[in-house]
C-alpha cells in the first residue's frame, strides 16, 4: 500500500512538472521543505506545530512520550537491516540466523512484537515519523506536542512524509532487487493458451482510451469532530479531484483448459520527468494498480467488461466520509470492528491521477494471470455489508485473496526485459491512453440542500 502511495505521488509530481520525490537518505542533513499545517485541535485548543525550512533531526529524549532514541540508533538499525538485505539472512537474539523473506523484512522495518530481533533491528520506520514530528521540541523542553507527521490521520499532509516513505520503500525495493530474490521466470508470468487480444477504456462521456478528471465540490458533515454535544450537522465544503466513470473492455482468447483467470490492471505515465521513455527498472515502480479481479473463461473468445466503480483498490465516497459517531458512541457495539474495517481503502474519487489539461500520455497494462497459481483456499469469515478494498486492505477474517506477491508482476525486476514492451507476453497487453484534466469545478449531487 505504501509503495502504491509513493508510485501515485510520483505520478502526480510528473503531472505538475516536478521530478520524482527525493528520498531522505542522510539522517543528518537539513530538511529543506518547510511545512505549516494551519490545523488546530478543538479538543485540546492547540495548534499543530509547524516545521521551519532546513530544520534537522535531533536526538529524542521525551520521557513523557516514552521516547529516548538517538540518530546513532537510527543509523545502526538501518545498517543492520541493509546487512540483512545484502546477505539474505536475519540474525536472531540467540546468535543463529534464518533466511530473510518479505514478511520478516516487514516485521523488522514496521517494528512490533513480531520483529525477529528488536535489539538489532530496532524500530526504523516508526521512529522516523517520531524524529520528524518532534524536531521543534526534541527534549519536551517547551511542552510541545508532535507535528502532523506523527499522527496517522494527518501524516500524509506533510510533504516530508513522502521523502521518508521513499526511503522506506527503497529498502523493500533493494530486497526485491537483491541476489537473494530471483526474478520471475517466464512460467510464473505466462498463462499458456490464454491471449489478451485487445483492451480499451470507454469513458462515460463518450471518449475512448481517454480518462477525464475534473474538480468536485463536496459537503462533508464535521459535527462529530467539533464538540461533544449533538447540535445537528455542521457541513464543510471542500474541493477534490474526481473522474468521469469509465469501463474496461478486454478481449481474451482462451485455447487452454483454464476455466478462470485473474485480470490485473495497472497504469503508468508513458514518460519520465525528462519526457524520455522509461527503463523497466524505473517504470515498474511507477505502475499503479487500478483493479484486480477473477473472471470465468470460456473456450475461445471472451469479452470482459468491468466498471471503474468496481475496483478492488477503492471504496465509495460514502464509506470514506461516513458518520463515525453512530458506531463509535457505543463501545459495546459488536459491529465496531466491521465498521472500522469498512473505512479501509483508497477513495473512489481519487482512483485516476490528475493528468493535465493538454492530456498526459499513460500506458494501460492488462494481464490475465494463471488462476491455478493465484488462487487462495479461504475459510468462512465474517460477512461484510460494505465494499471491501481487498487489494490494499485484504478481506476481514480471511487470507489475503491473492497467492502472488503484492504488486505482482511489477514487484520484482526483470532478468531479461529492459523496457515494458520487452516484458509483454501473450497473456498481457499494453495500450496507450491519455488522462485529460477538465479544469472545471462541479457540485457533488450528493450535497445536502440547505
Amino acid at each position: 500500500m505504501h509503495q502504491q502511495i509513493i508510485a501515485r505521488y510520483n505520478g502526480e509530481r510528473l503531472n505538475n512538472s516536478l521530478p520524482r520525490v527525493k528520498k531522505f537518505n542522510n539522517f543528518n542533513e537539513p530538511i529543506s521543505e518547510a511545512y505549516f499545517p494551519k490545523l488546530d485541535s478543538l479538543t485540546s485548543s492547540r495548534g499543530w506545530p509547524p516545521r521551519q525550512a532546513n530544520m534537522q533531526w535531533q536526538d529524542l529524549n521525551r520521557p513523557v512520550d516514552g521516547l529516548n532514541v538517538t540518530i546513532a540508533d537510527m543509523q545502526r538499525w538501518r545498517r543492520n537491516i541493509e546487512d540483512a538485505i545484502a546477505t539474505g539472512l536475519v540474525q536472531l537474539p540467540n546468535g543463529s540466523t534464518r533466511a530473510l523473506d518479505i514478511d520478516t523484512l516487514g516485521n523488522m522495518v514496521e517494528a512490533s512484537v513480531l520483529s525477529p530481533n528488536m535489539d538489532l533491528y530496532g524500530s526504523l520506520h516508526n521512529n522516523g515519523h517520531s524524529f520528524s514530528a518532534y524536531m521543534h521540541d526534541p527534549t519536551h523542553r517547551y511542552l510541545e506536542s508532535f507535528g502532523v507527521i506523527g499522527d496517522e490521520a494527518t501524516t500524509m499532509r506533510d510533504p516530508f512524509f513522502f521523502r521518508w516513505h521513499a526511503f522506506i520503500d527503497d529498502l523493500f525495493q533493494k530486497y526485491k532487487e537483491s541476489a537473494n530474490v530471483r526474478p520471475y521466470t517466464r512460467s510464473e508470468l505466462e498463462n499458456p493458451g490464454v491471449r489478451v487480444t485487445s483492451a480499451r477504456i470507454d469513458s462515460s462521456d463518450g471518449a475512448t482510451n481517454e480518462l477525464h478528471t475534473f474538480w468536485m465540490s463536496s459537503d462533508v458533515d464535521l459535527s462529530r469532530g467539533l464538540d461533544f454535544s449533538n447540535r445537528g450537522p455542521v457541513y464543510a465544503r471542500f474541493t477534490h479531484l474526481n473522474h468521469r466513470d469509465f469501463q474496461y473492455t478486454i478481449e481474451v482468447e482462451n485455447n487452454s483448459n483454464a476455466s478462470r483467470g485473474t485480470v490485473r490492471i495497472f497504469i503508468s505515465p508513458t514518460n519520465d520527468e525528462r519526457q524520455l521513455s522509461w527503463a523497466l527498472s524505473d517504470q515498474r515502480k511507477m505502475f499503479i494498480e487500478m483493479d484486480r479481479f477473477v473472471v470465468p473463461l470460456n473456450r475461445g473468445r471472451n469479452v470482459i467488461t468491468r466498471r471503474s466503480s468496481e475496483s478492488t483498490v477503492t471504496i465509495p465516497f460514502e464509506q470514506t466520509f461516513r458518520d463515525l459517531g453512530a458506531q463509535g458512541s457505543n463501545p459495546r457495539n459488536t459491529d465496531l470492528a466491521s465498521f472500522n474495517y469498512c473505512g479501509c481503502g483508497w477513495p473512489q474519487h481519487m482512483l485516476v491521477p490528475k493528468g493535465t489539461e493538454s492530456g498526459t500520455p499513460y500506458q494501460l497494462f492488462v494481464m490475465v494471470s494463471n488462476y491455478e497459481l493465484d488462487s487462495v483456499t479461504q475459510e468462512d469469515g465474517s460477512e461484510m455489508s460494505c465494499k471491501q478494498a481487498s487489494s490494499f486492505c485484504g478481506i476481514r477474517d480471511k487470507l489475503y485473496p491473492d497467492k502472488r506477491a503484492m504488486g505482482y508482476p511489477f514487484d520484482r525486476p526483470s532478468s531479461s526485459a529492459t523496457n515494458i514492451q520487452d516484458f509483454i507476453l501473450p497473456n498481457m497487453l499494453l495500450t496507450n491512453i491519455s488522462i485529460k484534466l477538465q479544469n472545471t469545478t462541479e457540485q457533488n449531487p450528493r450535497n445536502p440542500t440547505i
